[in-house]
């Protein structure tokens, strides 16, 4: 089942001889829990496509469809409600809040929506993340890894119709960043959790359900490697 269409995707930087096309013409669908990675070389126009996906960044034409929902036919209201409720953001610098502990931060986008915490939701991702024992820990007081953990966790905590991650290995040693790819598949196959991944590494991109390569804005590959369970 669809859950994602991106339909004639362009987004334009600058006018004249500054404009820079960083989306050029992009459709593509997900369906409901596949696993996508998203590759291409620095500037490549992965990033802007991402939070374009994401309701981040508006598009100068085309259309995101998200569970049959036009995304930019909203108002910036609806668009902010949209961000926390159907989407989880994993960044490469974990943007987590300096002075809040690690429940706080995962607890957040329901916080922020003045919606009641799933306790057993909380304490499940708790269990998964390996956090249990760090929950009262704030964001100096964790490893790289554990931030980037709470990171996924809070991205997963409102169970969002689709997870993007730009990135979240980009700042780990390799068995952090494995153990990280391996917390995502995890979230992909337990939760049916639908994942956008961007990454530079082949190696990552290659134990995703499908590979879009993306150069000068545009897709130059789009290669299944196995079937959406």
């Amino acid at each position: 089942m669809e859950i994602l269409r991106m339909e004639h995707l362009t987004k334009v930087y600058g006018k004249g001889e500054n404009q820079v096309r960083a989306v050029d013409d992009v459709s593509f669908s997900v369906e409901k829990g596949e696993f996508v990675a998203i590759i291409g070389p620095s500037g490549s126009g992965k990033s802007t496509l991402l939070h374009i996906l994401g309701g981040v960044d508006r598009p100068t034409s085309g259309k995101v469809i998200m569970n049959g929902q036009d995304v930019y036919a909203q108002d910036e209201d609806q668009l902010a409600i949209f961000r926390r409720r159907q989407v989880g953001l994993i960044y490469q610098f974990y943007n987590l809040i300096p002075v809040l502990n690690v429940v706080e931060n995962l607890t957040l986008p329901v916080l922020m929506d003045n919606r009641e915490i799933n306790e057993e939701r909380l304490k499940e991702l708790l269990q998964v993340l390996g956090l249990e024992r760090r929950k009262k820990n704030l964001p100096n007081q964790l490893s790289g890894g554990q931030q980037q953990r709470v990171s996924i966790g809070r991205a997963l905590m409102n169970a969002p119709a689709v997870v993007l991650a730009d990135e979240p290995t980009g700042n780990l040693d390799s068995k952090n960043s494995q153990e990280i790819v391996e917390l995502l598949k995890y979230s992909n196959q337990k939760y049916g959790q639908t994942m956008i991944v961007i990454t530079h590494d082949e190696s990552i991109a290659l134990q995703a359900d499908r590979v879009i390569a993306i150069e000068d804005g545009r897709i130059v590959r789009d290669q299944r490697i196995r079937e959406v369970k």
